[in-house]
């Protein structure tokens, strides 16, 4: 690496650490020299010019933060001299001018996909069991026990014999020829991705809103083309009512044609019976599923969701925009891609508000980032303390400075649409998606508004994923990359050290997310890592 500091943007009066600096050591800014006030780590920020009381902490090209006491040039930036601060957000004056990447060696490119009758497609093929209360977690692990393992998909036990007679009972018809499937795979249906099973802790006791986003989240997942068809458990008193559920698919799909067998405890003779008939049901369900297969689809079909964590000071230099230059491809392509994580967009407001194509959307945008601070707030938290330990520890101290690099994931396309949770895409182009920042809220969000793979870009290794939508991992840092090889599915550290350019990385990207949507297990999948943890508003950033 010839480099040992960063400046990210002109207007920036602070520069990047690529290596460890030691105090008194003198650094190259431009023209001129800067000799260090104190050691610097790498990936963390330091000044260029002394800094008063109250002076602007400018980085991105944007206001990031204030100093809180005076800063000499060339001292670390730290949130004992340093506060959060942004901009003040205003209506968009101009509407949005934007210069699309060439496509043309992308134009002809397909993926391998499931095509759904509403004209979707999926990059999977799952069956779901889920409950609409958390009463029956246990009946959903039930019937997960039984299934899985004699499909080839993991544990034993109470109803396995019903599913191995079931299998039995398929015969060699060509519709099922299950014997010589087993034998080739060691799985009944060769065509079925899994069948996952998702648990959660609500769907009474909480709020209504809680219940009727929880219904909504599920609506979702059940309306995705990545779903064939689901089995829902109901207890039967519930605040989160089947009514509810019907009503939220209705919203997002009103000719909604796929199997949903539903099943309430409370109006059945026995939990045996229940189980027995679900158990029943679902695997004829998976019969039918199984008989659809892979076909080529234009890119344009792909729903990418936009996600980082477990951030570091690299971020918003190396994997994030390079994300985004993949996010403009696929909106070039008439691809749609979901950028959420509103309190990581706290400070580029008003950059996202100039790109939105509609005045609506970004009066919208405004409404839901004030509500949502302002409910945070009250519960005692605010945008202000997103930073988690492990960020500010790998350099990113205020919120701001975080968000003006994880902003970077949604490219320079305009914005055409803006989405509260939990809502469901329908635009192509980029769409803002109000989530918390938490990994998995996020991106179990995300799913539900239809991204059918997701890019999650991390500098210091988490292992989210999701049930049903690939999440592919792509490191900030070569370092990370080579220390968490069983995580990491790309690493972006090359953008750092000059051997690839930020379009380069961008084009790889979507080079990956074709193979993973035609069928390429990423190595969350591999992992078995199914994370789904419903979002409660206004208690997680």
């Amino acid at each position: 690496m010839t480099n040992r500091v960063l400046r990210v943007h002109p207007d920036d009066n602070v520069l990047v650490a690529l290596e460890p600096l030691a105090a008194g050591e003198s650094v190259a800014d431009g023209s001129r020299t800067l000799e260090l006030a104190t050691a610097v780590a790498p990936k963390h920020k330091f000044t260029t010019l002394p800094r008063a009381v109250g002076d602007p902490i400018v980085m991105y090209g944007i206001l990031v933060g204030r100093a809180v006491v005076p800063i000499a040039e060339g001292e670390v930036l730290t949130t004992a001299n340093t506060k959060h601060a942004a901009a003040e957000m205003h209506a968009a004056t101009s509407a949005p001018a934007w210069s699309p990447p060439d496509v043309s060696a992308w134009q002809e490119r397909t993926f391998l996909g499931y095509h759904r009758a509403d004209g979707q497609v999926g990059t999977r093929n799952h069956w779901l069991v889920i409950p609409l209360v958390f009463c029956e977690n246990r009946n959903v692990q039930m019937i997960r026990q039984a299934f899985e393992e004699e499909l080839g998909f993991a544990p034993p036990d109470l109803y396995r014999q019903q599913v191995r007679a079931l299998i039995e009972g398929l015969g060699e018809d060509g519709r099922g020829n299950t014997q010589g499937r087993m034998r080739r795979s060691g799985r009944v249906f060769e065509n079925i991705d899994g069948i996952k099973f998702l648990t959660h802790s609500g769907g009474c006791g909480g709020t209504r809103e809680d219940s009727r986003n929880l219904c909504g989240l599920l609506a979702g997942y059940l309306h995705h083309p990545n779903v064939a068809g689901a089995t829902v458990l109901s207890l039967g008193c519930q605040h989160a009512q089947g009514d509810l559920l019907r009503e939220e698919i209705a919203k997002r799909a009103p000719q909604f044609d796929k199997p949903l067998l539903y099943f309430e405890q409370q109006g059945q003779v026995s939990e045996q019976a229940m189980l027995t008939a679900a158990i029943e049901q679902t695997f004829h369900g998976l019969v039918a599923a199984n008989q659809v297969t892979r076909a080529p689809a234009p890119l344009a079909k792909l729903n990418v969701g936009l996600k980082c964590g477990g951030s570091d000071g690299f971020s918003g230099i190396t994997a994030n925009p390079a994300v985004g230059h993949a996010a403009d491809l696929l909106a070039a392509l008439g691809g749609t891609t979901l950028l959420a994580e509103f309190p990581e967009l706290c400070g580029v407001e008003q950059e996202l508000i100039d790109r939105c194509t509609e005045p609506r959307h970004a009066e919208r945008f405004m409404q839901l980032m004030t509500s949502y601070n302002a409910r945070a707030k009250a519960v005692g938290s605010g945008f202000d303390m997103n930073p988690s330990p492990g960020n500010i520890k790998d350099g990113l101290i205020t919120d701001a400075m975080k968000s003006a690099g994880a902003a970077r994931k949604g490219g320079l396309s305009p914005i055409t649409d803006v989405l509260d949770y939990p809502e469901y895409a329908t635009t192509p182009g980029l769409n803002l998606l109000c989530t918390p920042g938490n990994d998995v809220e996020a991106t179990t969000a995300q799913v539900g508004a239809g991204a059918t793979v997701v890019l999650f870009t991390t500098g210091l290794g988490t292992p989210t994923g999701n049930p049903i939508a690939p999440v592919i991992k792509l490191a900030t840092n070569t370092a990370l990359a080579t220390r968490m090889p069983d995580l990491i599915d790309i690493d972006c550290g090359p953008v750092l050290s000059g051997a690839s350019t930020l379009a380069e990385m961008g084009e790889e990207i979507l080079d990956l997310i074709v193979a993973v949507a035609s069928g390429q297990l990423t190595r969350a999948e591999q992992l078995g890592q199914d994370d789904f943890i419903p979002w409660k508003r206004g208690v997680s950033l």
